[in-house]
């Protein structure tokens, strides 16, 4: 078990159960999976494009521990010069262990790697629950060898919950330590 896993299981669960007035333990808001995705935008050439989506592989193993899903464009676009079955994206969806422990390299070691870091917006709930989070860089997370990329590329985490409740997300997101930004009374 994971340490922000066991910290869920014995202190964030039965707290969020009080203080939500919940009758059993198995209603509390939990995270149900993180989706990670990114995009590939260069117009290139279809060959160019597979080494592309190689490095981009390579960098989603490394970050999340899975190989990610390739993402491929539906319909041909002649303006970016796009045809249909050229790869657009790679995605990884993490559930169990590999989800716990990407949330907490997230919070206690990626987001406070960002430069000017200020907290992650408080506003970036979808009305079901999730949260979405856009990193500029791939370059925060450790992991990843600068001299190993061929371009800095950002990239979205959104985090699933079970509740239908943004408040109810809020408060697990901020009790599993998600760095939100200060807010402004003034």
């Amino acid at each position: 078990m994971n340490r922000l896993q066991e910290k869920y299981s014995k202190k964030i669960a039965p707290q969020l159960q009080k203080e939500l007035k919940m009758s059993s333990l198995m209603a509390v808001p939990k995270v149900n999976k993180i989706v990670i995705n990114m995009g590939v935008t260069q117009p290139t050439e279809p060959r160019a494009r597979w080494q592309i989506m190689d490095n981009i592989i390579d960098q989603f193993k490394i970050i999340t521990g899975q190989k990610p899903n390739v993402t491929l464009a539906r319909k041909a676009i002649a303006g970016f010069t796009l045809r249909e079955g050229d790869p657009v994206g790679a995605m990884v969806t993490l559930r169990g262990l590999q989800m716990w422990e990407f949330l907490d390299k997230l919070v206690s070691i990626t987001l406070p790697r960002v430069k000017d870091f200020q907290g992650v917006s408080r506003k970036a709930f979808d009305g079901r629950g999730n949260y979405n989070l856009g990193l500029e860089e791939q370059i925060v997370f450790p992991e990843i060898n600068y001299d190993l990329i061929n371009q800095i590329r950002g990239l979205q985490v959104t985090i699933v919950t079970s509740t239908k409740n943004d408040q109810e997300s809020f408060r697990l997101l901020e009790l599993l330590g998600m760095p939100f930004e200060k807010e402004n009374h003034g």
